[in-house]
């Protein structure tokens, strides 16, 4: 399962969520985005589309490469 890129991915996802103390509703709002969506991406059950990453890594602050850097 870990092979799994969305899998893969929403572990990054959650993991940078965490360490800005960020709940999942807060994070969601503050990108406009549905609480249950961003469960299901960071559960890797969601197959994101490239506006929906470029919308995440905006909300973390991060370049696209850094967002994927860790993957």
């Amino acid at each position: 399962m870990a092979d799994d890129i969305r899998v893969r991915f929403g572990l990054r996802v959650r993991d940078l969520r965490r360490q800005r103390g960020w709940t999942q509703v807060e994070f969601a709002e503050k990108l406009g985005m549905d609480r249950s969506y961003l469960a299901d991406v960071e559960r890797g059950k969601r197959n994101i589309s490239l506006l929906n990453i470029d919308l995440l890594s905006k909300g973390f602050g991060l370049s696209l490469a850094r967002f994927f850097s860790r993957l």
